[in-house]
């Protein structure tokens, strides 16, 4: 569905067209001056000169992005962001005109803002994608004139996929999003229904039956773990602790130099510690392995 601008927004673009439109066109010389004067002495005199002769560049650029639906004042300030990078990136002494060169940096501005804004779901910002995505309805379009019938089959979208040199999967992943559109998980499901879409959508967390077992089954562990280090030695303690229990894994060579050892001497401790909780543990459950987790 396009945007469509309320009147104070309509007449404030309407009367910045009008002016952009107004704006005298520059000759070569005087462009080329202009940009020498930004690009070498910082004259942003001659910068704003030159950036307001080519706001119909900008307008003109809009006005072909205008069937994606979103905002024309948007699509005109992402254009006119595109033609100051232009100016700040413009060679002059290249021979190429401005607006050819402003031509792709204010396209491209427009391009990257309606992959961000035409959909809640990203739809990616490879060159490729930008390819597809812009291009799919006019190939589309093509095709469809050609054979006479309405929708891509297997071989048109092979056709696209060569043409634009992207995978097959990828022309039927943006055929779908193209077709389709957004809605909201608050829409209500048929005309007169009373559910909404997102009563459909299945919860996978835990239910609260299965919260109060498993903090309970915490605890419990909790109290084993405590019971179990408390039958190591203070050394043995202190690298399990430090080695297993901390947010940060202290190495063997770091713990062998507060603990006065070598680091093969602490990677025995580690091992014979591990043992004994092992053993610890085993009195209560099964398999210890579900509590205790060798790094």
């Amino acid at each position: 569905m396009a945007h469509i601008d309320d009147q104070g927004t309509q007449k404030a673009n309407l009367s910045y067209i009008r002016t952009s439109m107004n704006e005298p066109l520059l000759e070569r010389d005087h462009e080329l001056d202009l940009a020498r004067r930004w690009r070498e002495d910082g004259d942003e005199h001659a910068l704003h000169e030159l950036v307001r002769s080519y706001t119909r560049l900008v307008i003109a650029m809009a006005s072909r992005f205008r069937n994606y639906g979103l905002p024309l004042g948007d699509l005109i300030q992402e254009g006119n962001i595109g033609l100051m990078q232009a100016a700040n990136r413009f060679e002059h002494d290249r021979g190429v005109r401005f607006s050819t060169y402003a031509t792709w940096w204010i396209r491209s501005a427009m391009q990257d803002y309606v992959l961000r804004n035409w959909s809640i779901v990203r739809t990616g910002t490879t060159a490729a994608q930008k390819s597809l995505f812009f291009n799919l309805r006019r190939l589309r379009s093509k095709i469809e004139a050609a054979s006479e019938r309405e929708g891509l089959t297997s071989e048109g979208r092979a056709q696209i996929a060569k043409e634009l040199k992207v995978n097959l999967k990828d022309v039927e992943d943006m055929e779908g999003r193209l077709s389709a559109s957004d809605h909201s998980l608050n829409a209500r499901i048929g005309m007169d229904g009373e559910d909404e879409w997102q009563s459909l959508l299945s919860d996978e967390r835990p239910n609260p039956e299965e919260i109060v077992i498993g903090m309970k089954d915490a605890q419990t562990r909790s109290q084993w773990l405590n019971e179990a280090l408390s039958e190591l030695s203070d050394r043995e303690r202190t690298i399990i602790t430090e080695r297993h229990l901390g947010h940060e894994t202290v190495t063997l060579e770091d713990l062998g130099k507060e603990l006065g050892v070598s680091k093969e001497r602490v990677r025995q401790l580690e091992q014979r510690a591990m043992t004994k909780l092992r053993q610890s543990m085993t009195r209560h459950i099964d398999d210890a392995d579900d509590i205790l987790l060798e790094g």
